[in-house]
């Protein structure tokens, strides 16, 4: 196993090199593991709209809609750090069962209550269990790696860019689904297929071998102290902020293109014209790894936020869905190299055993800024419009901008996660 790493990550001083150590991945976890964790993290990708675009069809405004979707998020905010910190002390296996059998009961729920006019009380009830159950794949796919490839430090920088590729992907392909269903059959049809995919490939995810290397690998050396949630998150402070601004940029950009939608009179297409923004950032965070090493994460950061700042300011002067679509695959390509960099930064702040804890964190404070962009924008939307709407998501871009500016300059960008977090046992 080690061999196989050295020999991609010798050969990284040429792009080609660079982009073989994505070839050491399926050695590392096995062939199986790589498609069972891409479809595990689907339904999330496809709750978020599929909420939005259902509760927009059963009540007619897109404001309702950015409350409920409010709350699925609010949910995962609330409830996503506590499976990362519950996966660091019992292990992956029994929290992920759990959340994925929990998950398919509350996405059932959802549609009950949409479709059958239920109070926005207990609609929002529904939400908000939907997203505390969501099961937090994407993280712990992440604290995986970290744990398979600890001997292997420099591997850990392909493998963060391999999980926002693959996070971007789902991205786009979630939320494609959801308009497919959406205007093939109903947004209630693409919620209960997210139903079915949380309970065949989030127990796969969970029971895989993969499952138990973060068990063995975060046990504490005798003598040294498990840091604490408190300290972890003061660690965390800038990228926590860095990834509240993704988030109001994603919720704000979701309400945003069901606006647009709605306004055309083609509601269905809100998921489709949303995938167009992860195609560019699919492709971007994947050819990341090819970027020098000298270039840090700070410049990374700051980078990819102004590009993002820069390229959304142009949603402003799009009119119709056509238009949108085509500045959207432009911004697109600034939102993945941003994402990459925030969870590497946030991973090398961190010692290994409080992994869990730290990728859960990130991903709920996306997921708060996603429940704040939502609402906002979902009533901005209601009383202006677009593409006045997208002052939302511009806002949020110069936020990420901003923490990245304010942040100190830390490691190199193929500085390892566990050659920092070893410092700090």
């Amino acid at each position: 196993m080690p061999s196989r790493i050295a020999e991609a990550m010798n050969q990284s001083s040429t792009t080609a090199g660079a982009f073989a150590a994505y070839r050491t991945l399926p050695a590392l976890s096995g062939r199986v593991y790589l498609p069972v964790a891409f479809l595990a993290r689907l339904p999330f990708s496809m709750n978020t709209l599929g909420v939005m675009v259902l509760v927009t069809a059963t009540t007619g405004s897109v404001a309702a809609a950015g409350l409920s979707t409010a709350a699925a998020s609010l949910g995962t905010a609330a409830f996503g750090a506590v499976q990362g910190k519950l996966a660091d002390r019992l292990g992956q296996r029994p929290v992920l069962i759990a959340a994925s059998l929990l998950n398919a009961v509350a996405a059932v729920l959802v549609v009950l209550a949409a479709t059958s006019g239920a109070h926005r009380i207990v609609l929002a009830a529904a939400c908000f269990l939907l997203g505390a159950s969501a099961p937090q794949v994407g993280a712990l796919a992440r604290v995986r790696w970290i744990a398979l490839m600890h001997d292997e430090p420099q591997a850990i920088g392909a493998a963060m860019g391999y999980e926002s590729t693959v996070d971007e992907i789902t991205f786009v392909l979630g939320p494609a689904l959801v308009g497919v269903i959406a205007t093939a059959g109903s947004p209630a049809i693409a919620l209960l297929v997210a139903a079915g995919l949380v309970t065949t490939f989030g127990l796969a995810f969970a029971l895989h071998p993969t499952a138990n290397a973060p068990t063995r690998r975060a046990r504490p050396a005798p003598g040294s102290t498990r840091h604490g949630s408190p300290r972890v998150l003061r660690r965390l402070a800038l990228p926590l902020v860095g990834m509240l601004g993704v988030g109001v940029f994603f919720g704000s950009t979701q309400a945003g293109v069901t606006a647009v939608a709605e306004a055309a009179g083609q509601a269905g297409i809100a998921g489709l014209l949303y995938a167009v923004l992860g195609i560019g950032s699919a492709i971007t965070a994947l050819a990341l790894v090819a970027v020098p090493d000298t270039i840090g994460y700070r410049t990374r950061w700051v980078a990819g936020a102004a590009g993002l700042t820069l390229t959304t300011a142009a949603t402003l002067l799009t009119d119709g869905p056509g238009q949108l679509a085509a500045v959207l695959a432009v911004v697109g390509l600034f939102v993945g190299p941003t994402l990459v960099t925030l969870f590497s930064v946030g991973g090398s702040l961190v010692p290994v055993a409080q992994a869990g804890t730290a990728m859960t964190m990130l991903v709920s404070a996306n997921v708060v800024g996603v429940a704040l962009g939502a609402a906002v924008a979902g009533s901005v939307a209601d009383q202006a419009g677009a593409p006045a709407v997208f002052v939302v998501p511009l806002v949020a871009a110069a936020l990420v901008a901003a923490a990245g500016l304010l942040s100190p300059r830390g490691p190199a960008g193929a500085t390892s996660i566990t050659e920092v977090t070893s410092t700090s046992m």
